[in-house]
């Protein structure tokens, strides 16, 4: 064994005593999605079924929604889609003026119900139902600091610490708005939360507003309040966008209406550019516009900075479809599709058979061979992670005859991981890491290969590029990351700085 194959392999020992429950995708996932209602009528449950069903994208694993009336609360959660863990004769019995609401895919925590959200306590003052999108980076010192306190806790999960921490604020005899803050300073990572009380709605985001959450109105008397992950829940139920919640603000939302506390001093933005790039979908508003008009901006980017003669571009569904539109209205290379997508594979638990994992790429999608034979193809996607799918994908497109395969990617490469919320791989496994895009397009197997540039990608947002977390690209982490856990998932070297 060489001295890099003990290094690696020390690092992947100590990447499984770390983070153990880590499950690895070829795309990079969503943590959660969270949803939050405030409404002075019985239909609380079911409005939230739709919002979720709207986020369903932001995590297949669980999905769960608690109800408070007064000083009861009823909650239902389960493994599964949206559509699989709730029957109407379930939502009928989800009675209560507040509702909260949560879609999950587990970055911390082990997939199983117990850790399904929202997280639900009682305290002092009744309970609490808390659901949270985003990812603790000090979890160990955290829960360290609660079990000192005399804290008992149900899972392994970082949100039912946070929940944990709030309840014990309360039960010191503090209000629900005063133990929240209080309970804020403990946490450190990227946190945006949907929390209910007996008589309130919190929303609250990190201090650099990693994940994203807005606010809704529904019309009404009185007006009804809706907190979600993004505006495409709020359209579904028939909300109108309110605003952002912003980084470091708490928004609490009672009878009296909306109040907003900054608990923050001095915020500093840092959204995740993955939501706007690939996780948020693309009929959620950002910035004021679509993320499909910023998708379709960065196909127009990637086909002035690496453009190359084709026949054909197109998309790999559906993600980089917008990106491949742009880059055709540039170039005035014909768009089509050569890939059709199976829109019913989502999250399966029934393992495919050993002929059926040979076939890959496609259970998920297949091509249109009249469409692809002869042709000099340029291929857009949002990311290459580990490049397994991409490679399949180049090889089930030369099966069906194209000629020329020209991959073009419209972020940067992904070489570090993310600490943050997102199921990225330890640094080991990302392909962008250890080689050169050279190395990457011979792997793949594409005649060429070039990503869009980390400046372009700024530039096309048309925002302060100070704003983006560029964790995933750079390696710089905006918000500190304890030794432990840095270990945990980045190369040797890169963890000492």
């Amino acid at each position: 064994m060489t001295a890099n194959d003990q290094i690696l392999n020390a690092h992947q020992q100590l990447t499984d005593t770390i983070n153990p429950l880590y499950r690895f995708s070829e795309k990079l996932e969503e943590a959660c999605g969270v949803f939050g209602l405030y409404a002075p009528e019985k239909s609380v449950a079911k409005l939230t079924y739709f919002g979720l069903y709207a986020l369903q994208h932001r995590g297949q694993e669980s999905a769960g929604i608690a109800t408070l009336d007064g000083n009861r609360v009823h909650i239902h959660k389960d493994m599964g889609l949206v559509a699989q863990v709730f029957k109407e004769s379930t939502l009928n019995k989800l009675t209560g003026k507040i509702a909260i609401g949560h879609t999950r895919y587990s970055t911390t925590g082990s997939s199983q119900k117990a850790n399904a959200q929202p997280a639900v306590l009682n305290t002092r003052l009744g309970h609490l139902a808390l659901a949270h999108n985003g990812n603790l980076v000090n979890t160990l010192e955290l829960r360290q600091i609660l079990t000192k306190r005399g804290c008992n806790f149900n899972t392994s999960t970082d949100s039912e610490m946070i929940a944990v921490a709030i309840a014990q604020e309360v039960d010191k005899g503090k209000e629900w708005l005063e133990a929240a803050i209080s309970a804020f300073q403990l946490c450190s990572g990227a946190y945006s939360l949907a929390i209910g009380t007996p008589v309130g709605l919190m929303g609250v985001r990190d201090p650099n507003g990693i994940r994203p959450l807005v606010i809704g109105i529904l019309e009404g008397d009185p007006v009804r309040y809706v907190l979600a992950s993004e505006t495409c829940a709020l359209d579904i139920i028939g909300a109108d966008y309110l605003r952002d919640v912003e980084p470091g603000e708490l928004v609490w939302i009672t009878e009296n209406g909306l109040s907003s506390f900054h608990w923050v001093i001095q915020p500093k933005r840092k959204l995740c550019i993955f939501e706007m790039i690939y996780f948020s979908r693309p009929d959620s508003i950002m910035h004021g516009e679509t993320l499909y008009s910023y998708r379709v901006r960065l196909g127009r980017q990637l086909a002035r900075e690496s453009t190359v003669e084709a026949d054909l571009v197109m998309g790999v569904p559906d993600s980089g479809i917008p990106a491949a539109i742009g880059f055709s209205q540039v170039t005035e290379i014909p768009y089509g599709e050569g890939l059709i997508k199976n829109r019913y594979v989502g999250r399966t638990f029934i393992q495919p058979t050993q002929q059926m994992r040979e076939l890959g790429i496609k259970m998920k999608l297949n091509t249109l061979k009249d469409v692809l034979v002869d042709k000099r193809v340029i291929i857009v996607d949002d990311s290459i992670v580990r490049g397994t799918t991409s490679r399949k994908i180049v090889k089930a497109l030369r099966d069906a005859g194209a000629k020329e395969i020209h991959m073009r990617i419209s972020s940067a490469p992904v070489t570090h991981p993310c600490f943050y919320g997102i199921d990225t791989d330890s640094q080991t496994q990302l392909v962008a890491a250890t080689k050169s895009v050279a190395d990457i397009g011979r792997q793949i197997g594409v005649d060429s290969l070039a990503y869009l540039s980390w400046q372009g990608m700024l530039e096309v947002t048309e925002e302060d590029p100070n704003s983006f977390c560029s964790a995933c690209f750079t390696g710089d982490y905006p918000i500190s990351i304890p030794e432990i856990v840095k270990r945990s998932k980045l190369l040797v070297e890169e963890a000492k700085t």
